[in-house]
């Protein structure tokens, strides 16, 4: 598949048939993933992937109970202004709730670990702001979803499970306090339809040479 195609039909997918997917299928994809830059090439991420029946529900339930806390924090979607704002933040929440149930039943779920490092520099002049180590892991998260939907398999970046990271790594043997998880990715077959995802045109956001600058 042509790169750019493969980048602009990569959409978030939370729904997913019962059909395997294979140990092959996702090695590809986290060799892909492996190859994303990072910050001074520090590579500080490992890769926890859950195709255990037992595990996956186990982590399914840790999800649930993430979203059931974080969807009553939600704004209600009479807060947004027009039908078309409104009517696509119920899906996206109903695809979310529907992934929070379902979690357990998608085939492979792939748990992005990003080590626990110290990344704040410093020098005589104070403390050096060279960005957040997370930075460096989604990138290969990014190239981890590209290359799966290459190969014609969904996914979606998913980082409620933070809520209860600490407990979800426990449960699966990662060594304590060495580890945080960046980002929880389902993988599978899905049942809706890749395509280009309605976004903010690229012309309304972009500012050339100084703020203010745009080109329409």
């Amino acid at each position: 598949m042509d790169a750019i195609e493969a980048i602009m039909t990569t959409r978030a997918m939370r729904r997913f048939s019962d059909q395997a997917v294979e140990d092959a299928e996702i090695e590809r994809c986290l060799r892909a993933a492996q190859q994303a830059p990072s910050g001074g090439n520090v590579q500080p991420q490992q890769y926890l992937v859950l195709t255990d029946a037992e595990r996956r529900a186990r982590v399914g339930e840790w999800y649930r109970r993430a979203f059931d806390r974080y969807e009553r924090t939600l704004p209600d979607s009479a807060e947004f202004r027009g039908d078309d704002a409104r009517l696509s933040w119920e899906r996206t929440r109903l695809a979310s709730r529907h992934l929070a149930d379902h979690l357990a039943e998608a085939p492979v779920i792939v748990l992005f670990l990003q080590a626990r490092l110290r990344w704040d520099p410093s020098d005589e002049e104070g403390a050096l702001d060279i960005g957040r180590l997370d930075a460096s892991v989604y990138p290969a998260v990014q190239n981890f979803c590209v290359a799966a939907r290459s190969l014609g398999l969904g996914t979606t970046l998913t980082t409620v499970i933070r809520v209860y990271g600490d407990e979800v790594l426990d449960a699966l043997g990662v060594p304590a306090g060495r580890f945080e998880i960046a980002a929880l990715v389902p993988v599978g077959h899905p049942t809706g339809v890749f395509g280009v995802a309605p976004r903010k045109p690229a012309t309304a956001v972009t500012h050339w040479n100084e703020w203010g600058m745009k080109r329409r």
